[in-house]
């Protein structure tokens, strides 16, 4: 099982933990009316709350189903290795202006949120630009989908200008517009390869 699919079962089952626990109050509070306990019994005789296995039964399928639609999603989210080129430019296909945190992909819709790794080293950033060009994408060995901000590019190799193999990982799909549907490195983008 992919870890992070098992961290989101896992995350879901603790939830469980949780929501088990709320269903128990809940079902001690909707305990069968018994008779009252009298004088003569000590707390320890007292009649003990009758839990309702429907309350919990439910309680734990709708937490296994989200765990599912979890780990679902975040399996369809691509990942994998790159070459990432860097650029820095005044203004962005996004409208915003250019950051640290912004990157650059022909295949990615903007807004898309991605997660850059170079020899142990991590960044997060946001596609709010388009490129590499198709002629950049198709000269590496690996076919380079991102473009990375100068700072950092910088921030992770020690070099400003520069291209690099890196692992990345979408975390989650931007809305915006995409430049384009088809290409060299298309496939690798989308997890196709």
């Amino acid at each position: 099982m992919h870890k992070r699919a098992r961290q989101a079962v896992t995350a879901a089952l603790a939830g469980t933990t949780l929501l088990l626990g709320t269903a128990t109050t809940a079902a001690q509070a909707a305990v069968t009316p018994q008779a009252p306990p009298t004088a003569s019994l000590s707390p320890a005789d007292a009649p003990r709350p009758v839990l309702d296995p429907v309350a919990i039964g439910s309680a734990l399928n709708a937490a296994l189903q989200a765990a599912a639609a979890d780990a679902k999603r975040i399996a369809a989210l691509p990942s994998g290795k790159a070459t990432a080129t860097s650029f820095w430019d005044a203004s962005t296909a996004s409208g915003k202006r250019m950051r640290y945190a912004t990157l650059a992909s022909p295949y990615w819709p903007l807004g898309t949120k991605v997660k850059i790794t170079y020899k142990g080293k991590s960044a997060v950033g946001v596609v709010e630009d388009f490129g590499p060009a198709e002629w950049a994408v198709a000269q590496h060995d690996i076919p380079a989908i991102v473009d990375l901000s100068e700072k950092m590019m910088a921030d992770l190799t020690g070099v400003a200008s520069n291209t690099v193999h890196v692992r990345f990982q979408v975390l989650k799909w931007g809305k915006g517009r995409v430049y384009r549907h088809s290409g060299t490195g298309y496939d690798l983008a989308m997890g196709r390869s």
